[in-house]
C-alpha cells in the first residue's frame, strides 16, 4: 500500500488524483489532503477518504474545517500547514497552482519523497534550488504533465535510474537522444491570426478544445506560454539542451510527446487526453496502474496531424525559450510576469494580446541574478511582480 498526500486536492488535478486512488483497489491510500480555501469540497473529500491529516491555506477556515472532518484527523493551517503535508506520505502530489507550489516541491524532495509534479512553475522559477533538493537520498520527481510523463515513458526505466539526483546523472547518454518533441494542442485559438485575436473574450480563451484544466493553465494554453514553460521544465527534468527540445502542434492530443534517437527511431506515447493516466503513472511508478485511463480505440482513430507553432502570433513560446536559455533568475521573472498578466486578463483589465506584451517588457527590465536559496527566488518573484503590475497598470489605464 502506497500512501499519498494530495496538495491542491480541490483543483482539477487534485480531484482526478482522488479518482485514481479510489480506483486502485486499496493499492493507493490517501494520507493527507490540502487546499487553499475551498472549504466545503475539502471537507467532503476528507469525509470520503479519512486522511490522517488535512490542511487549509487560509488559516481563518481552520476552525470550521476542524469541526467537520472525521474524528482523529489532524488539522493544519496556513502555508506551513500545506508544506508539512509534503512530509506525511510516500508520494506527494503537488497540484498547487502557480509559484506557491515551490515550497511544497522543496519540502517533498528535501524529505526524500517521490514527488508527482503537476506544478511546473516551482521547477521553472526555482530550478537551481529544486535541483539541490532533488539530490536528497530517496527524492524522485515523476512528472504529471502529460507531455513530460510521455517523455519519461519514452525514455524507459533504465534511462531514469539516475534522474532522481539531477540531470547530470542521467543514465542515458545524451549522445543517444537527438531531440525531445513536445506536442501542443494549439489551444482554443489555433490557426487564428493576431488581428483575429485582438478582441477575444475571457470565455473564448477558457474554451479549451481537448483538456479540462483550471483557468490559469487554460489561459497559458491559449497563449502557448504553457508549452513554453513545459520546454523549460523538460530541460530541467531531463538535462537536454534547448536546441534539442522542439514543439509541434498536434490538435488531436493523442500523441503526448516523442523522443527521437540518433539511430533515427522516434518513440511516442499515445492515449486519449485523460489526465488520470499520467497521474496514475506517477503514483504507481515504476509499476503500471491496473486500471486503464485513456485507452485508444484504434479502429476509430482516423488521423494524426502535426504542424509548426506560429511564434509570431503566440509570442509567449519564444519568450519562454529565450528565458530558459538565459537561465539563472530569468525563468523566475518570466513566470511571475506571466502570472500577473494572466490574472489581469481573467479580471478583464487587459486584452488577451497584452499578456505577451507585459511578459516581454518585464523581462526587458529584469537584471539577471543567480539563485542560491529560496530567499533569492522569492526576491526575484516579488520584484518581477512589482514590475509586471506597473506595466499592466500602464496598459489598462
Amino acid at each position: 500500500m502506497t500512501s499519498v498526500a494530495v496538495i491542491g486536492s480541490t483543483g482539477s488535478i487534485g480531484t482526478q488524483t482522488l479518482e485514481v486512488i479510489a480506483a486502485s483497489d486499496g493499492e493507493l491510500t490517501v494520507a493527507a489532503l490540502g487546499a487553499w480555501s475551498s472549504l466545503e469540497l475539502l471537507i467532503a473529500q476528507a469525509r470520503a477518504t479519512h486522511p490522517d491529516v488535512v490542511a487549509i491555506g487560509d488559516a481563518s477556515l481552520a476552525a470550521p474545517l476542524a469541526a467537520a472532518v472525521p474524528a482523529g484527523t489532524e488539522v493544519l493551517a496556513g502555508t506551513d500547514g500545506l508544506v508539512e503535508l509534503a512530509r506525511r506520505a510516500d508520494v506527494v502530489v503537488n497540484a498547487v497552482v502557480g509559484f506557491a507550489g515551490l515550497f511544497v516541491t522543496v519540502a517533498a524532495l528535501s524529505s526524500g519523497r517521490r514527488l508527482a509534479l503537476a506544478n511546473k512553475e516551482s521547477l521553472i522559477a526555482g530550478a537551481p534550488v529544486v535541483q539541490v533538493a532533488r539530490a536528497t537520498r530517496g527524492a524522485e520527481i515523476v512528472p504529471v504533465d502529460s507531455e513530460h510523463c510521455a517523455i519519461h515513458q519514452c525514455l524507459g526505466k533504465e534511462a531514469h535510474r539516475g534522474v532522481v539526483n539531477g540531470p547530470e546523472d542521467f543514465a542515458l547518454s545524451p549522445r543517444e537522444v537527438t531531440r525531445l518533441i513536445l506536442t501542443a494542442s494549439g489551444g482554443p485559438f489555433r490557426g487564428r491570426t493576431a488581428a483575429e485575436l485582438a478582441t477575444v473574450e475571457r470565455a473564448e480563451a477558457l474554451a479549451h478544445p481537448t483538456w479540462k484544466m483550471g483557468p490559469k493553465i487554460t489561459i497559458d494554453s491559449s497563449t502557448l506560454m504553457n508549452k513554453g514553460l513545459e520546454v523549460i521544465e523538460a530541460h530541467e527534468l531531463f538535462g537536454v539542451d534547448y536546441d534539442h527540445i522542439e514543439v509541434v502542434i498536434h490538435p488531436q492530443s493523442i500523441v503526448h510527446s516523442m523522443v527521437e534517437f540518433t539511430d533515427g527511431a522516434t518513440i511516442a506515447q499515445l492515449s486519449q487526453p485523460d489526465m488520470r493516466l499520467p497521474i496514475g503513472y506517477a503514483l504507481c511508478y515504476p509499476t503500471r496502474c491496473a486500471v486503464a485511463f485513456g485507452a485508444l480505440d484504434w479502429t476509430s482513430l482516423s488521423r494524426l496531424d502535426f504542424s509548426l507553432p506560429d511564434t509570431e502570433t503566440f509570442r509567449c513560446l519564444s519568450l519562454a525559450y529565450a528565458a530558459g536559455r538565459a537561465g539563472h533568475s530569468v525563468p523566475a521573472c518570466l513566470n511571475a510576469a506571466n502570472e500577473v498578466a494572466v490574472a489581469a486578463f481573467l479580471e478583464g483589465r487587459i486584452a488577451w494580446g497584452a499578456i505577451a506584451d507585459i511578459v516581454e517588457e518585464t523581462l526587458n527590465r529584469h537584471e539577471t541574478t543567480k539563485l542560491v536559496d529560496v530567499g533569492d527566488v522569492l526576491a526575484v518573484d516579488a520584484a518581477a511582480r512589482r514590475v509586471a503590475t506597473d506595466v499592466t497598470a500602464g496598459l489598462s489605464a
